[in-house]
């Protein structure tokens, strides 16, 4: 993992943990919507990113306000990720709907990484490390593993999908990557050009959350029809949206974002053993041996390099050879 210039080994770590908190959060959604299963999935987007995105807002109003003309010299910035926001849980959710559970959560957040680190390169001229690559790579593999243990059971019967069908909930997964990645560099452009990560969240996911506000008013009547479709609605724009995208804010102050979007393939592990263990699905070995891979990747991206490890010797070293010769000085 690259560290970015004037941030020390803790500060990456932590903001580590942050995105992995997230990632968390995130993968609560899938076992949230079976409990409102007659809301479809524009409406599960809608409120979710919607009033979660408002939710940020609100709450960084003050920051917004005070950052307000740093905001107004990025525009450009600020409404690619707001656009990006609106698009992708519309393109997620449906993507889910049409392939599968499995097949649209790991085209599209198997795809982010990659599209990711093709915008840093080409936008930012950043260099991927070998490092990045291998948990990438061990990351992706996992997730594809899961994928085809899911899918195995997934389409046997009458509830099997047409290939149509699945051929556009994969399309729609692409564009759900696409977007994930091109929001989440676009507050990791803001917050590294001296925005908070509050103001720089607040302000892209607070417009996002008013370009959805039409799509829910469309089709969200279904949220209110029962206590228990208003509870899902309520807790997945709280949860996975609010605190997770808070948390994601707090990461991409610390970490690129190829590296963030690469550390949420534990969305769809947390997913599986959710799965497991909340809806009673059964994950064969297949899967298992996915989410160790998954695992593997998140400690090849989290645990320290060898050149972190060398500075923080040197350092360690410095100063004991420091406090000794001020005792000598004594």
């Amino acid at each position: 993992m690259t560290r970015p210039a004037g941030l020390s080994a803790g500060s990456v770590g932590m903001g580590s943990l942050c995105v992995l908190a997230a990632s968390v959060l995130w993968g609560t959604t899938g076992t949230a919507a079976t409990f409102a299963p007659e809301v479809g999935p524009l409406a599960i987007g809608a409120v979710a990113m919607g009033l979660g995105g408002l939710l940020q807002a609100v709450t960084a109003a003050p920051r917004i306000r005070g950052e307000a003309p740093s905001l107004r010299a990025r525009r450009g910035v600020v409404l690619l990720g707001a656009v990006a926001v609106a698009v992708y849980p519309l393109a997620f959710y449906s993507s889910m709907h049409l392939a599968g559970v499995a097949a649209g959560t790991v085209v599209s957040i198997g795809s982010a990484p990659l599209a990711s680190a093709l915008i840093e390169r080409v936008v930012d001229g950043r260099v991927l490390t070998r490092r990045w690559m291998l948990g990438a790579a061990m990351g992706l593999s996992g997730t594809v593993l899961l994928c085809v243990a899911e899918a195995a059971q997934d389409h046997s019967g009458p509830g099997s999908r047409s290939v149509g069908t699945t051929a556009l909930g994969v399309g729609l997964g692409l564009v759900a990557g696409l977007t994930y990645a091109l929001y989440s560099w676009a507050a990791h452009r803001l917050i590294s050009g001296g925005v908070s990560s509050g103001a720089a969240m607040g302000t892209v996911f607070g417009l996002g959350g008013l370009l959805l506000l039409p799509v829910l008013l469309a089709t969200g009547a279904p949220l209110v029809s029962s206590w228990s479709n208003a509870g899902v609605g309520v807790y997945m724009a709280l949860v996975p949206m609010f605190i997770g995208y808070v948390l994601f804010g707090r990461g991409l102050a610390h970490v690129p974002a190829s590296t963030a979007t690469t550390l949420s393939l534990l969305e769809p592990a947390v997913a599986a053993v959710l799965a497991v263990l909340v809806v009673g699905e059964r994950l064969p070995w297949l899967g298992w041996a996915g989410i160790a891979l998954v695992v593997g990747c998140l400690a090849v991206l989290t645990a320290p390099g060898r050149t972190v490890v060398r500075q923080q010797t040197i350092v360690t070293r410095r100063r004991t050879e420091a406090e000794g010769h001020l005792a000598r000085d004594r």
